[in-house]
């Protein structure tokens, strides 16, 4: 929380116990041990700034009604030297408490000296994350579902830094296994398609245009040289080829969408390294393996599972559940991090308790893995979903989308609903420049401001730093509830991270424009006398600074002028 917020806590905490201790040396309340009480923004302002439930926590240590003890506390509370201006007791024993002038102004203040670091917590200050996100499979272009946990996995990393984490973004690229078999296949076919007929493609292979301009690509450097070699020397020369282009293509379509990750970490590297085959044995000396049919199986039911799973299939071949352990296994022993975050599309819930009774089987916290499962997207468009089909190679990828629509939209867009939460995404409203348009409607704000501001310096009228006393006078209702919410950024921020939802600041960004809107229209900047336009002036100062760190934040464009 911010240091305002926090110092205002701190202080009711502080004033409620000496007024228990003042009380129990009056002989008012038994002498007694105080347990810990809640100090919380009630649901309705105008009941306070803060409610407090010692008075009911309170009732069995000193066997009076809540109410009563309340009465007590109230009588005893000394507000000098804090933000408290007065308290009042409220149903069946709530303490509300309201702050003076001096903690909206400390307030204001905290984000003129802050700036562009106002938000951040050392919350998770000690603790190291890895974010593991989008990972597609690199036999294509990235589809829709690609591009909403690209803005998800980057956005939730965001705020994870601002939260204090120590934190890294890491893509897993599938090199290895049955996808690489099937884009070795679908190369393959494309290729002797260019000299052989008769040559069709299966209908689980990938039948994508860019398959075919692979094998184009390759014929033009080899002609048919490759034809009449052996299957799996062709296949190898032509995977060798296309994937790394692949890769590069995945790095430069996500670079466009504004994401850069740490590192890219390739399964191949467990394979050849030997970690997925140390896994194996550390599997099998856990004592939770068994062999039935020539096959090597994982007792999964150990450990809560419906059911066990195949490790290694009878002719030696690892399922492709081996290297995923192998890989969390280095992220959260090899590579030490304290938690393993890993973005995945909802169809892989039952993958998770699987992945989690292995870590426990090799001795790791599976707590330490946390799963964010994510629901897939619809586009819609003239209120109509559009259908697509991966495997005609017709999909919607993540390029078509960010030709379509704005960079900026599509990032806000798809951080609007809870990770999993369906989402249809309407293409005519991310690209609407109205205020129906949620992204459009939190810049235009803060193009707004950046205006007040320049319209006035263009009339000879600048703003300058206001002291506390000047701050007081933004006493009218609109004004403290803007302040009120802009003090609650960092506790927001550090709520979306421990929620993984970064939803949460899309809407508390929402939000705070319409609070500035409502401000803005009810109380006059320019014209007003001298100390009070200038506090109104830093107000508007300070949502824009907010505004602008909150879309920083998340890798969205701040206009000055729209």
């Amino acid at each position: 929380m911010s240091l305002v917020v926090k110092k205002a806590k701190e202080q009711i905490k502080e004033k409620i116990i000496l007024a228990a201790n003042a009380a129990v040396a009056k002989g008012q309340l038994d002498e007694n041990q105080l347990t810990d009480f809640v100090i919380e923004v009630p649901s309705n302002r105008e009941h306070g700034d803060y409610a407090v439930n010692a008075a009911m926590v309170w009732a069995r240590t000193f066997r009076k009604a809540p109410r009563q003890i309340a009465e007590i506390l109230t009588e005893n509370i000394d507000f000098s030297d804090s933000y408290i201006k007065s308290c009042e007791i409220a149903g069946p024993g709530f303490i509300n408490f309201f702050l003076n002038e001096n903690y909206y102004s400390d307030i204001i203040l905290d984000v003129e000296e802050k700036k562009a670091d106002y938000g951040k917590s050392d919350f998770g200050e000690g603790k190291k994350i890895l974010v593991e996100f989008v990972s597609a499979n690199p036999t294509g272009p990235m589809h829709i579902g690609n591009a909403r946990g690209g803005a998800l996995g980057d956005c939730l990393a965001a705020v994870l830094e601002t939260a204090g984490y120590y934190t890294e973004r890491e893509f897993y690229i599938n090199d290895a296994g049955n996808q690489m078999n099937k884009f070795g296949l679908s190369l393959d076919l494309r290729y002797q398609q260019l000299y052989k007929d008769n040559i069709e493609m299966p209908e689980d292979s990938y039948h994508g245009e860019d398959i075919i301009a692979h094998a184009k690509a390759f014929a033009e450097i080899h002609g048919d040289s490759f034809i009449e070699r052996d299957e799996a020397e062709r296949r190898a020369a032509l995977v060798e080829f296309a994937l790394p282009k692949n890769i590069k293509g995945l790095e430069v379509d996500l670079g466009k969408y504004r994401i850069t990750y740490d590192t890219w970490f390739k399964e191949s590297t467990l394979h050849n390294n030997g970690e997925t085959a140390r896994i194996i044995e550390l599997l099998k000396q856990s004592g939770h393996t068994y062999t039935e049919e020539d096959a090597l199986w994982f007792k999964a039911t150990d450990f809560g599972c419906d059911k066990d799973f195949v490790l290694v299939r009878a002719n030696g071949v690892p399922t492709y559940v081996v290297p995923d352990i192998a890989y969390h296994y280095n992220k959260l022993v090899t590579r030490g991090f304290d938690k393993a975050i890993d973005i995945l599309g909802a169809d892989h819930h039952g993958y998770v308790p699987r992945l989690k009774a292995a870590l426990t089987a090799l001795g790791v916290d599976a707590d330490r893995l946390d799963v964010v499962l994510m629901q897939m997207v619809r586009l819609v468009r003239d209120g109509e979903v559009i259908k697509a089909s991966k495997r005609s190679g017709k999909a919607i990828t993540l390029v078509t989308l960010l030709d379509e629509v704005p960079i900026d939209a599509a990032r806000f867009f798809f951080n609007l609903r809870e990770p999993n939460s369906h989402f249809d995404f309407d293409l005519d409203l991310a690209v609407n420049e109205s205020n129906s348009n949620p992204v459009y409607y939190v810049q235009y704000a803060y193009a707004r401001i950046c205006s007040i501001i320049r319209n006035l310096e263009a009339e000879g009228i600048a703003r300058r730093t206001c002291n506390a006393s000047e701050l007081a006078l933004l006493s009218s209702a609109e004004e403290k509830e803007l302040i009120l919410h802009i003090a609650a950024l960092t506790d927001e921020i550090i709520a979306s991270a421990k929620a993984y939802d970064p939803a949460k600041i899309t809407h508390y960004v929402q939000e705070l424009a319409t609070k500035f809107h409502k401000f803005y229209s009810a109380c006059r900047v320019k014209g007003e006398e001298e100390s009070l336009m200038q506090a109104r002036l830093t107000l508007c100062s300070a949502t824009a600074t907010v505004i602008k760190n909150v879309l920083t934040m998340m890798k969205i464009d701040a206009p000055e002028k729209m």
